[in-house]
């Protein structure tokens, strides 16, 4: 059964912000209330429209049980309740769904990290192909993609590449992705036509803002040097380039994209909270991990958790045994969402099982 005064909570929840947003708060609060309005609207919508169906089956059944009711308009009713039945199932289904618990990062854009893992060569062309792939996947969303720092591969693509994807929703469609992306195929440079194995790891970070992470700091040795790589003779006029090492962490941001120190500076701060926020959350998931039954993998950025077989044009995401032979749309962007619908599928499906047993 689905709880009832949850329901009723919740849409009382959305009249009052709706009844506040018109009373001319100020700014702050009318975000915050904005914000909280919008991630009620799916499953505000969703109980209506459960709630509207309930009534109409309700509505069929009273009819159906009075005897006073002619038998050919009670046929008809009788038809009618199947496909409404029918119809409530599809409904209540999408309302368990809405209600499950959302992860507060899922609206945020994300920090894309892409880096060539065993396979020299091949491997960093491997990650470029990743790169493109999300590159044109996000395109298609209507997203932004700007590089924050990478390194290229001796013959082409990247040793690894870092990004930022600024829009709404981002982090939801994209976190799945994070781990070891392996690769089968025949390079160009392989005269005798074997096929070669090699792998990138993929890692994607909900983007930090100030409030979710605050940095001292005295706690920062920031470094300032020249730039290396392409950029024309100004790599070696102006010390551009900046290394940020977080000393509590260890983590260690180089960035040398921009022209200007103070740019690179700030997209250096950027990455180091993103970095030291996901360091955080992947502590509380695996404490969270410990205690749950089931999972659309463990997360570990280590897990091998897809393969695309170039040969047999064939994708397998070992994660859900799920496999398309439609590598070469996957691979473009186009036919990326067939895999990620499947993993969220998967992942809600997960988490309703585990709220039936506890």
């Amino acid at each position: 059964m689905l709880p009832q005064e949850k329901l009723d909570l919740i849409l009382r929840r959305h009249e009052e912000i709706s009844a506040r947003l018109t009373e001319n708060p100020d700014a702050a609060t009318f975000v915050s209330l904005s914000r909280e309005l919008a991630g009620l609207e799916e499953v505000t919508q969703a109980i209506r429209s459960y709630r509207d169906e309930s009534a109409e089956v309700a509505g069929m059944e009273a009819l159906l049980d009075d005897p006073s009711v002619e038998p050919e308009l009670q046929s008809l009713a009788e038809e009618e309740l199947h496909d409404a039945r029918e119809r409530l199932a599809v409904l209540e289904q999408q309302l368990r769904i809405a209600l499950l618990p959302k992860d507060a990062d899922d609206e945020k854009s994300a920090i894309l990290e892409i880096r060539g893992g065993t396979g020299g060569d091949e491997a960093a062309l491997f990650a470029g192909d990743l790169f493109r792939m999300y590159q044109r996947y996000a395109e298609s969303k209507g997203w932004s993609v700007e590089i924050l720092s990478s390194s290229e591969g001796t013959a082409g693509g990247f040793k690894e590449i870092i990004a930022e994807i600024s829009g709404r929703g981002v982090f939801a469609r994209l976190k799945f992705e994070s781990g070891t992306h392996r690769v089968q195929r025949v390079p160009d440079t392989e005269t005798q036509g074997r096929i070669h194995t090699s792998a990138a790891t993929v890692a994607v970070l909900p983007e930090a803002e100030d409030v979710d992470v605050d940095i001292n700091e005295a706690d920062l040795k920031i470094d300032t040097m020249r730039a290396q790589g392409a950029g024309g003779q100004h790599v070696n006029k102006t010390e551009s380039a900046i290394r940020i090492t977080h000393i509590p962490t260890g983590t260690v941001i180089f960035v040398q994209e921009e022209r200007s120190q103070h740019k690179n500076r700030a997209r250096a701060m950027a990455l180091l909270r993103s970095r030291i926020y996901d360091a955080k959350r992947q502590k509380l998931d695996a404490e969270r991990a410990a205690d749950r039954k089931a999972q659309v993998g463990s997360g570990d950025r280590s897990e091998r958790i897809r393969t695309y077989n170039f040969p047999q044009g064939r994708l397998t995401d070992h994660r859900i045994n799920l496999t398309l032979y439609k590598l070469d749309k996957v691979i473009t962007g186009e036919a990326l969402d067939e895999v990620i619908d499947a993993l969220i599928t998967d992942h809600q499906a997960a988490q309703l099982a585990a709220n039936e047993e506890s």
